[in-house]
């Protein structure tokens, strides 16, 4: 765990707004991927999913940061397709891991993550713009 400075409510959101966006960059490449062939294994795609890790404010509030971004280890899926142009001696190409269904769900809980933190911001900014008219 990373400290950083005192955090407002503005810099949290904004933190993890990010990661959302990060979260939802790699599900789009992933579903981008879904289907497409490669002459092996190796060269398959896969999967990325982001690593994220909790940076603690100085008052005891916490964040998320970006740690890496993995690579899933799940197998591309072996197809004997002997006419498709990326195929191998054997006539085998290897078709992208990965789950286009649990791709969608992860595209709609990061847009519903960050419909949630777009909410805050602004409740946050009717709160401070209440308080700034109740002061006059």
């Amino acid at each position: 765990m990373k400290m950083a400075d005192n955090l407002s409510i503005f810099d949290i959101s904004g933190r993890a707004m990010a990661a959302q966006l990060i979260r939802l960059n790699t599900s789009a490449t992933n579903l981008a991927n879904a289907g497409t062939v490669s002459g092996s294994a190796d060269k398959a795609f896969r999967a990325m999913k982001p690593v994220f890790r909790t940076v603690m404010g100085e008052a005891g509030q916490a964040t998320v940061q970006v740690e890496r971004i993995d690579t899933s280890k799940a197998t591309p899926v072996k197809r004997n397709d002997p006419n498709h142009p990326l195929a191998d001696k054997d006539g085998n190409v290897w078709e992208a891991a990965v789950d286009s269904t649990a791709e969608m769900v992860e595209m709609l809980e990061i847009s519903r993550q960050y419909q949630n933190n777009v909410q805050v911001l602004a409740t946050a900014k009717g709160l401070i713009s209440e308080t700034l008219r109740l002061g006059q």
